[in-house]
């Protein structure tokens, strides 16, 4: 028996247009303006790293610290001069993401509008997807 043949032909496709990736993370402008001012002060740092950890009502929360540098298996978010890193195993939960930062009279903090989310618990910290 003799052994069957199999062809393939590559050709090259000069008017496929290639559709830009989305980014995990998204970051409006106020929020980028506060990283900025936070890594101005800490020079060894090159941004932020997010993370997800079980937390209140056993569903999940979002964490924020200070790197120095990207994790192996970081997915890196650039936007403006801003480098954020969002840790593996937060970044399926933040796919779609708005990174936020709002301030008032008693508060200021980071907000994630998550379109993701089922429903958040009573303290309203905690997320469940």
């Amino acid at each position: 028996m003799s052994a069957s043949l199999v062809r393939a032909t590559v050709r090259a496709v000069s008017k496929r247009k290639l559709q830009p990736t989305r980014a995990a993370l998204t970051l409006t402008p106020s929020a980028v303006n506060k990283i900025k001012q936070l890594l101005k002060d800490k020079p060894e740092h090159v941004g932020l790293k997010v993370g997800v950890r079980t937390r209140g009502c056993n569903v999940l929360s979002y964490t924020l610290e200070y790197t120095k540098t990207k994790g192996d298996s970081d997915e890196e978010v650039i936007q403006d001069g801003v480098r954020v890193f969002i840790e593996k195993k937060a970044q399926l939960t933040l796919l779609g993401t708005e990174m936020d930062y709002v301030e008032d009279k008693l508060s200021s903090e980071f907000v994630f509008n998550n379109p993701n989310i089922k429903g958040t618990c009573g303290c309203g910290e905690s997320f469940n997807i």
